[in-house]
Parts: structure tokens; sequence; C-alpha cells
């Protein structure tokens, strides 16, 4: 089936570009409240994983072996922006583990927040693997391998225990049996595709601790307050996810993930959302995903996301001469309301 347009951007008053996608909104028990497009084909989530990823080594233990609080659980569901309270905690991290950048698995590549970026290079100074906007995931990584006693080195492979670890804990939140199939991300460690419906299963699981054993239920919890108290470590200063937790006031942790993936955890509810832009556009996830978290009335801060709901296409000169907005299918979808949108 083709996908709905979620998302369109306009020039001058015309339609100049649309973006289809998908949408899945589900409870713990795989009861699914809203759907738009195609919800069943396999999709990468991408960096929208990272919390289901973190979920091992909060469950085991590790993270309180290592003496980890909040901070660094956050910067383990993090795309941060390589910002020095990104650099400098993910460092300090390593060092308690008795390790240090070499040990990450991930390449280096330059923070995306500019100005650190700039300051950089008039130092004369290269970015690292822990600028890498997965190095927070990447420790969490090594803190189950050193929690266990197992080897560090190749720990981003398939078939290490710790990968194991993640594609077992996700085949049970999105009771999927067998294999799970899987590719390679952008940092090298594995990513596995499941169908947007199930990853929103998931992600609801981690919504409702009473759906999982003690131990799960208490380190789902952990992650998603986490997430929620520091979104500045989850994303960094100027960033969509930062945003919208902010404007979210502590109803939702949202996580974006590349080719236009987007998730989100509403712990009130038990709900997770799942969607992804078919032609992988980020921009049209940003608006998608604001608009259905502003629409279902979880984001009480409704001033500080007006401009990525709407956001103004602009020229060289700064001027307006278009916009990004919803489309159709999502400004007369039957979204469920959760909260106060007036």
């Amino acid at each position: 089936m083709e996908n709905p347009v979620l998302v369109e951007v306009t020039r001058s008053g015309r339609v100049e570009s649309i973006h289809r996608g998908a949408v899945a909104i589900s409870d713990a028990a795989g009861d699914v409240l809203f759907s738009l497009g195609d919800i069943d084909v396999p999709a990468y989530p991408r960096s929208s994983l990272k919390p289901i990823q973190a979920l091992p080594m909060v469950e085991s233990g590790a993270a309180d072996a290592f003496g980890l609080g909040d901070e660094e659980i956050a910067l383990a569901c993090a795309s941060h922006s390589g910002e020095p309270m990104h650099t400098d905690r993910v460092a300090s991290w390593l060092a308690r583990l008795g390790l240090g950048e070499s040990d990450l698995a991930c390449g280096p590549h330059p923070p995306r927040y500019e100005p650190v970026w700039e300051d950089m290079v008039r130092r004369g100074e290269k970015p690292s693997r822990i600028h890498n906007n997965c190095s927070g995931k990447h420790a969490g990584f090594l803190t189950l391998a050193k929690h266990w006693n197992i080897s560090v080195v190749g720990y981003e492979r398939r078939d290490h225990p710790v990968q194991q670890a993640v594609a077992k804990t996700l085949g049970e939140l999105a009771e999927i049996a067998g294999e799970l199939p899987w590719g390679v991300d952008g940092c090298a460690a594995p990513n596995f595709a499941i169908p947007l419906v199930a990853f929103a299963r998931a992600l609801a699981q981690l919504a409702t601790p009473g759906a999982l054993s003690a131990p799960s239920a208490l380190a789902s919890g952990r992650i998603v307050k986490a997430m929620m108290a520091h979104p500045e470590l989850v994303a960094g200063t100027a960033r969509i996810c930062t945003a919208l937790m902010r404007a979210g006031k502590g109803r939702v942790a949202v996580k974006t993930g590349a080719e236009g993936v987007y998730a989100a955890i509403v712990p009130a509810h038990g709900l997770g959302i799942a969607l992804k832009i078919d032609d992988g556009a980020g921009r049209a996830a940003e608006t998608a995903i604001a608009f259905l978290l502003d629409r279902m009335g979880l984001l009480p801060d409704r001033d500080a996301v007006r401009e990525i709901i709407i956001a103004p296409v602009l020229n060289t000169r700064n001027a307006i001469v278009g916009e990004r907005r919803p489309a159709a299918a999502l400004l007369e979808a039957p979204l469920p309301v959760l909260g106060n949108v007036n």
C-alpha cells in the first residue's frame, strides 16, 4: 500500500515537496490505538532504538555496579551533539570503566553543535570518537561487557553477548520470536529491522512497568525518567528532541533516529508512538512527531514547538518564502487526546 502524505513543504503558496510515511500508536498489550499507513513493513528504528539498547545495561545491575546516575543513563540513550556537557561526561564514564576513547567502536565525526565545532577548528583540534553522537550508547555497551567480565573487544559485533542481549530484549518487548533481521548502523553497532507496530508496542512496554518483570520494570522506569530529566543530554542545544521533551514537562520521552524515524514513550498512559518517513527526511519526521504530541495534548508548553509543527522555509536573506507543515492525513486524523489541547 502507498503510505499517505504526512508532511508537505510549500514555496510561495504552492506545495513543492511531499513526505509520505506511517505512524503507529500502541499500548503494551499490542492494541493499536491509532495508525496511518503500512505499519507492518519492517524498518530499522536506527537511533530511536537506543532506550531499548540501554535496557540490558540497567536491568543487569551494570549501571549501579559502576555508579552510573541519570545523566549517564540519558547519555546511553543519546544522539548527542558533541558539546562539552556530553563529551566530558562520556570521557569520565570511560575512565570509570578503566577504558578510553580507543575502546569505542564508533568512529569520530565533528560535533553537531556548530559553535563547538567552530571553536575546535580555531584551536586546530580534531574530533574524536567521543564526539560521535552514539558514544554514550557505546559506553553503555562497554559497561555491560565489563560488568559481565567478558571481552570488550568486538562488543559491537552481532555475535557478541552484549548485542545478543540487546536483540533478546527487543524481541521480547516487541513479542517477535526468532532471529531478528539486522544491519550495521552508522556507528558500527547492529540495528534490528522490525515492523513499526511492533516497535510501538516495544516502546509502550517501556512506558508500562506493570507489563514487565520487576527488574525490567525498574530499569525501564529509570531510563524513561532519565531521558525526561535530562533532555539536553539526550540531544543537545537547539535540538528537536530536547525542545519536545522540555515542552512535554515530564509527560513524554522522545528519541529521533536516522532516515526519518521518531519514537515516543508516554509513561502516564502506557503508550508507545513510532513513525517512519518513507524518504528518510528528518525534517518531515520532526514536524510529524511534534504535531502528534501536540494534538494528543502531551506538550503543555505549546508555544515552544509551534515552529517545529509549522516550520518556516527561509531564503538566503532570511525571508520566509514557504513553510513545512502537517498534511491533511495528519490534520484530519482521529488521534487519541490524552491532555488539555486548548
